[in-house]
């Protein structure tokens, strides 16, 4: 039997340098490679269907030191690090993350209640999340590095919500795809589909299912299920659902709803096959809210929706009545933002006038409370909103709706002008307000100090600048953790990370240089991470913005460089 020193491996500090944390001389190449080799030996088991060795292997890799560092770094590095749970802790320093990753343990564990709190949602009602505290944060990740390869190893091809390198825009370019299948003059296009979603998924998953089905450590996960919540003061029980805002939760749920796909199978054909070429029931599900297309609505009704609610009736679950509807695909129907209908034969995916709505409600909203900002304040704020929104659309055909919002907020603005001033003229406000560039007038834009003291122009964003470029769809059958796709998901994160970054050359040309590793760990450097820019000779000390004295790494790692004081080399390129 070979020896288990890595699994348990401590790091030990210089007593020169005690007073330093031992969390800065952990090995994050190290911790994230074995963390990744036990991901791929349990994807291989699960494929094999080898399920004793499965959990063989997530208890080992539950147990090791390396994938509890790498589970307290990923919760204390997220965007949920600012928000604690009943106990009010959390975990902002190195010594403190150091301790919490020594005392994660499934022995005696026993959660704590869940915060609840409350989110608005689009239709004005509010979804109820449940923030558990920063240590059953780091027990959920720990488990869901062991529990997450099985879950995209046995994942529906058609599921695209809550998984990695999947995205919206995957889901609506598949749903595109097959609504313009072209076959023979006897294979007609698909034209209903069964616009479904389901009710309180989140909160009405049965227990008793997941705890049957699940192959996780059982006693953990009822722990969890049935750890209750704090609502304003008041303990609850928990009887049913996986409570939002839990990091395994959108997991659990996913793997609640996989075996949609193979149902359909079953009863109407697999890919390629004579039947499902005459039935044309094709899935695409995203989280909770999916689509199943049909050749015809007798199909959808009578067959497809029982098959349904067969299935979501054994997981406690049922289809909302308010929601779920079966329609004509020249009718269209909205899906996570856009529509999709058909015109004169071609199918067109914009963005859904509920969409575009709600967000310039968002905008106006922002508009009327800063009424007595300043303008370079409000352009700072609206840029990323508007940047934002438009960058999401940008996949489909949206040119006539960005049009359309830059006409609206241009209007929202020059009202916010006039509110200002009511006693002066058009001229005077066009003059103090708005600007001439090389390719627009009346541009809202002024300038504003920077850091450096100096004056810089700031302008709004226009979402018709924003081109529209299309997305190129994730294969169906990608799985990150089996090695057969590792050359297909370099370079599909590659690009991906090309294009997001081509108004940036500099960023651009040192990723490249860098063969899109961290200077430092050499990890990748992917939209996940993130990344700093680190300049190698301080500019305190002299140092300039050249590439040359410049490089990319990651987050941690830069705060490593100035804990530790550590000197970064670039990289040579053989």
């Amino acid at each position: 039997m070979k020896e288990r020193k890595h699994y348990t491996e401590k790091v030990i500090c210089n007593p020169a340098t005690s007073h330093i944390s031992k969390w800065h001389y952990v090995e994050w190449h190290k911790a994230e490679q074995y963390v990744k080799g036990m991901q791929i030996r349990i994807a291989k088991a699960t494929q094999d269907s080898d399920w004793r060795k499965v959990k063989n292997l997530q208890r080992m890799l539950t147990h090791s030191h390396y994938a509890k560092l790498v589970a307290v770094k990923r919760v204390t590095e997220n965007q949920g690090k600012r928000t604690s749970g009943v106990d009010k802790e959390l975990w902002d320093s190195p010594e403190v993350k150091w301790q919490a990753a020594l005392k994660l343990s499934d022995k005696k564990y026993q959660p704590s209640p869940l915060r609840r709190v409350y989110i608005p949602k689009p239709n004005g009602k509010k979804r109820p999340l449940g923030i558990p505290t920063m240590k059953d944060r780091a027990m959920q990740a720990l488990y869901l590095l062991a529990l997450q390869p099985v879950a995209e190893t046995t994942a529906d091809k058609g599921s695209y919500g809550f998984r990695l390198n999947r995205s919206t825009a995957d889901a609506i370019t598949h749903i595109h795809q097959i609504f313009s299948q072209k076959g023979k003059k006897t294979n007609q296009p698909v034209e209903w589909v069964l616009d479904a979603d389901i009710a309180g998924c989140f909160d009405h998953i049965s227990h008793d299912w997941l705890l049957k089905h699940i192959p996780m450590n059982k006693r953990i996960l009822r722990k969890w299920l049935k750890s209750g919540v704090v609502e304003f003061g008041q303990l609850k029980r928990t009887e049913e659902g996986t409570p939002q805002g839990g990091i395994i939760s959108p997991t659990l749920a996913n793997m609640a709803l996989d075996g949609l796909e193979t149902l359909l199978e079953t009863h109407f054909g697999v890919k390629g096959s004579r039947i499902i070429r005459e039935n044309k029931t094709y899935l695409v599900r995203y989280a909770d809210d999916f689509i199943i297309s049909g050749k015809t609505q007798e199909l959808l009704e009578q067959q497809v929706i029982p098959l349904i609610q067969a299935f979501l009736t054994e997981r406690g679950l049922s289809l909302s009545a308010e929601k779920t509807r079966v329609v004509h695909i020249e009718q269209g129907f909205d899906f996570l933002g856009w529509n999709v209908r058909r015109f004169n034969g071609k199918i067109l995916n914009r963005p859904s006038k509920k969409n575009v709505k709600a967000f310039y409600s968002k905008v106006k909203t922002v508009i009327s409370k800063m009424k007595m900002a300043k303008q370079s304040d409000l352009i700072m704020v609206l840029n990323p909103m508007l940047r934002g929104w438009a960058n999401y659309h940008k996949s489909q055909v949206s040119s006539v709706a960005f049009g359309r919002m830059d006409a609206l907020v241009w209007k929202a603005l020059w009202k916010w002008c006039k509110r200002r001033h009511h006693n002066k003229g058009i001229k005077w406000i066009k003059e103090k307000y708005f600007c001439t560039t090389a390719t627009r007038n009346w541009v809202f834009g002024t300038t504003f100090t920077n850091t450096k003291g100096e004056l810089q122009p700031i302008d709004l964003f226009y979402c018709g600048y924003v081109k529209i470029k299309r997305h190129v769809k994730i294969k169906s059958e990608y799985n990150p953790f089996l090695p057969d796709w590792e050359l297909y998901g370099e370079k599909l994160s590659q690009e991906r990370l090309y294009e997001e970054q081509s108004h940036r050359k500099q960023w651009l040309a040192l990723y490249r240089e860098q063969r899109g590793k961290c200077a430092l760990c050499g990890l990748p450097i992917t939209k996940e991470t993130g990344w700093h820019d680190h300049h190698i000779v301080y500019k305190m000390l002299g140092g300039n913005d050249a590439l040359k004295n410049r490089c990319l790494v990651h987050p941690n790692c830069h705060t490593k460089i100035h804990a530790l004081n550590l000197n970064v080399v670039k990289p040579t390129i053989l």
